[in-house]
């Protein structure tokens, strides 16, 4: 049986380079692309070409939204072989953006910052986890970041967005502990896809090495390919784009 993917943010970076990577592999079978606007998504319905993309509405701030695309999902296909939760934010035109200093932090800002990175993808594992409970190998990876490693944190600043990655990590972890109970066949993991050059991170590449600067499709790939890899005991870890493990 083809496996049916589900990518949660898919309009454009990372999320859009993850649903173009699979569509490339004749042996992929559906892929569940979400998007907030599906109607003014340009970058995804450009791939409307293939039959095996299916394009939901979900708004990762907006618990009707997943609860509704849960159930296409269960209606069209009835389980789900992986499913990575990729939207986040870290500035936005709202005024958003890394605080530097505790005099910086908005109310306002950790609300919408904690929405999208942490509160939205739980909402989403809440919804769509009894389509990755089956007899089959499953895999539910949410996209992470290594400044949301409280061991690693050595600079300090960006509150919101590495408090909103650690909550993310917990979740995640408490996730893995549960399904292992439940869908022992399901392997729940964080992961890092490094800095990649998206909109997010081009105004903080300054510094990053060439090559440890990736194009969206080199790091779906490299995703991808540490996903496919996983085992059962690695359920509940932290990973890095290569498969590493990061400190929690």
């Amino acid at each position: 049986m083809p496996e049916c993917s589900l990518i949660q943010g898919a309009n454009r970076g990372i999320g859009h380079a993850l649903a173009r990577a699979l569509l490339s592999k004749p042996e992929v079978g559906t892929v569940y692309a979400t998007c907030r606007d599906p109607e003014n998504a340009i970058e995804l319905r450009a791939l409307c070409n293939d039959p095996r993309l299916v394009i939901l509405r979900l708004d990762v701030t907006r618990e009707t939204t997943i609860e509704a695309a849960a159930a296409r999902v269960r209606a069209g296909s009835g389980r789900l072989d992986r499913l990575i939760n990729v939207s986040g934010v870290l500035h936005d035109e709202t005024g958003i953006a890394p605080e530097k200093r505790l005099d910086a932090i908005s109310g306002d800002s950790l609300q919408k910052v904690f929405a999208v990175n942490a509160f939205g993808p739980l909402l989403v594992m809440k919804h769509f986890h009894p389509l990755i409970r089956h007899e089959g190998r499953a895999v539910l990876a949410n996209v992470s970041a290594r400044v949301g490693s409280i061991t690693d944190n050595r600079l300090g600043g960006w509150y919101g967005y590495r408090g909103s990655k650690a909550a993310l990590n917990m979740f995640t972890r408490t996730a893995a502990i549960e399904l292992g109970r439940r869908a022992p066949n399901a392997i729940v993991v964080a992961i890092h896809p490094g800095t990649v050059d998206t909109g997010m991170s081009r105004p903080f590449q300054r510094g990053v090495p060439p090559k440890k600067l990736f194009a969206p499709p080199r790091a779906a790939e490299q995703i991808l390919d540490v996903l496919a890899r996983l085992r059962p005991e690695q359920s509940g870890s932290f990973l890095a784009w290569d498969g590493s493990e990061i400190p929690w």
